[in-house]
């Protein structure tokens, strides 16, 4: 059993991208072959630590913050193949979809979304995680 969990380790790589690291020893993310699998992503600005106040300020900087994740991770955009988005208020999704034509405009290739209530305290009106496929696997 020890061997098996070793070999596991060895593949498994965390992501941990600057401005974006959990205040807690979790990283962003976490890749294993050619599988990305991130954890939450907040809506926070990289460069000042801040979180904005309004929901298309944060959205703008979840999808940033997502991108910088995937590309940590050796992979882009094109490769997220499920997004969940959590919004504080899912009656308000104009703000999210706006993000999400800008970085997925042709609607033959989006990936896979769904939407879930976020159910935490403090300033986060959205967050997402996502899974992401790097290179073929057809």
């Amino acid at each position: 059993m020890g061997t098996k969990a070793s070999a596991a380790a060895s593949r498994r790589r965390s992501i941990t991208v600057d401005g974006l690291a959990h205040k807690y020893p979790v990283p962003n993310a976490c890749r294993i072959g050619n599988l990305i699998v991130s954890g939450a992503i907040h809506g926070v600005d990289r460069e000042t630590r801040t979180m904005p106040e309004d929901l298309p300020s944060q959205c703008a900087h979840v999808f940033a913050n997502m991108k910088a994740i995937v590309e940590a991770a050796g992979g882009s955009a094109e490769d997220i193949i499920k997004m969940t988005i959590y919004l504080r208020d899912r009656d308000n999704r104009g703000p999210v979809n706006a993000e999400w034509v800008r970085m997925f405009p042709d609607p033959e290739t989006r990936p896979a979304r769904h939407s879930q209530p976020l159910l935490v305290e403090g300033p986060s009106l959205v967050q997402c995680d996502f899974m992401a496929v790097i290179g073929r696997v057809d």
